[in-house]
């Protein structure tokens, strides 16, 4: 989908920002550039759309040398995101959606239809398309950012530090909006990031950069098992070789059964069933399985005198991680986000398992922290 050959950039003075680079990136990929300031990391990643120009080498896009394209065509063939947003405050969120397609000379109701479609997608009511970047949050401002640059539907996204000035928690949530989309959507993403634990979390590869050159280009499992040499050892991390040992164990392999109660139920159905079950929250699907939300002993007792409906008393609110999601990180985000549990759907969102904090402590001292302790002890 993306080759690049033999690609270099030398600025003024003989400076190599980017020295020979040959990548060749398939269709549907994640790719992650990572590295340290200066590492050439930004430059490669502008050249593909020729924001920055190439000193030499060839970047083919489905065989199509871009270097031989209109810069302003292929900009708009390629979808861009930046840390900056760079939302038009003058513009409606629509219009900003639509950017590129206006450009592209779209249909007025096909432009109107796909940011009605994207919208959904990120979970925000359809009234924010008449509002203003400066009427939402930066979360909120950098998820339309996101969906601008899948709006003319490009096959290639590229995103440079895209959520670095968010906070930790939208931070993550992003995260998690970015890599279900791309995956959904089949699109061939390159992100640039200084985090080695968002490197991580999203790509399917990871490549390491330093002087302008790629050190080490692999799956992040192969990196943290495997490192090329020493300078990738210490821009990993020896903490994060020792936490992601156990990586490859899946939350499949330790998920339980979740309580479940269906959206038609009533408040004392509900109630019921937790006495029954002895839980404290009851996870809310359709006659599908497909998880609707949540409801605990908290939203009862404060709905309880205003309906006798699950489906409306119900948290629809509920963060989830999909089958095959590693074990590590699902515990990482249980703990940053102080949560109790965490249920796990299916590609079709049905409602497959749950993740408790209270089952996993025993597991992740075990995994995790356990030969430590045994050392530490044998010690004293």
């Amino acid at each position: 989908m993306l080759k690049l050959e033999h690609l270099s950039k030398v600025y003024r003075g003989g400076k190599k920002a980017v020295d020979d680079l040959n990548l060749d990136i398939k269709k549907g990929e994640f790719i992650v550039f990572i590295g340290t300031s200066g590492s050439g990391k930004t430059t490669a990643l502008r050249m593909i759309n020729r924001m920055i120009e190439p000193t030499s080498g060839k970047i083919l896009i489905n065989d199509e040398d871009v270097t031989k394209k209109n810069p302003v065509t292929l900009r708009r063939s390629i979808g861009y995101v930046i840390q900056q947003i760079g939302l038009m405050p003058h513009m409606t969120i629509r219009d900003n959606i639509t950017l590129v397609p206006r450009l592209l000379k779209w249909e007025k109701d096909k432009k109107n239809k796909t940011a009605e479609d994207l919208l959904k997608l990120v979970n925000l009511p359809e009234s924010y398309l008449d509002m203003f970047p400066s009427q939402l949050s930066g979360g909120q401002q950098q998820r339309i950012g996101v969906l601008r640059a899948l709006a003319a539907n490009q096959d290639l996204i590229l995103m440079d530090e895209p959520f670095g000035a968010l906070d930790p928690i939208t931070r993550d949530t992003l995260q998690d909006l970015m890599k279900d989309l791309q995956q959904r959507l089949g699109k061939t993403v390159v992100f640039v990031t200084h985090d080695m634990d968002e490197a991580l979390k999203l790509a399917d590869r990871i490549c390491i950069m330093h002087d302008g050159q790629v050190i080490q280009c692999d799956t992040p499992d192969n990196i943290l098992s495997n490192p090329a040499n020493q300078f990738v050892k210490e821009f990993i991390g020896s903490h994060r070789l020792v936490q992601e040992k156990p990586s490859a164990k899946l939350v499949d392999e330790v998920m339980i059964t979740p309580v479940t109660i269906s959206l038609e139920k009533s408040l004392d159905e509900a109630i019921r069933t937790m006495v029954q079950k002895r839980v404290d929250t009851l996870f809310v699907v359709d006659g599908q399985n497909i998880l609707k939300g949540f409801i605990d002993v908290e939203s009862i007792t404060s709905e309880r005198h205003r309906t006798q409906s699950v489906a409306d008393a119900m948290d629809k609110d509920v963060f989830y991680v999909k089958n095959e999601t590693k074990l590590q990180d699902t515990v990482r985000r249980i703990l940053k986000r102080n949560l109790k549990n965490i249920p796990v759907v299916d590609a079709d969102h049905k409602l497959v398992g749950l993740i408790t904090r209270a089952h996993i402590v025993d597991m992740v001292y075990d995994t995790i922290w356990g030969d430590e302790d045994i050392e530490e002890q044998s010690t004293i």
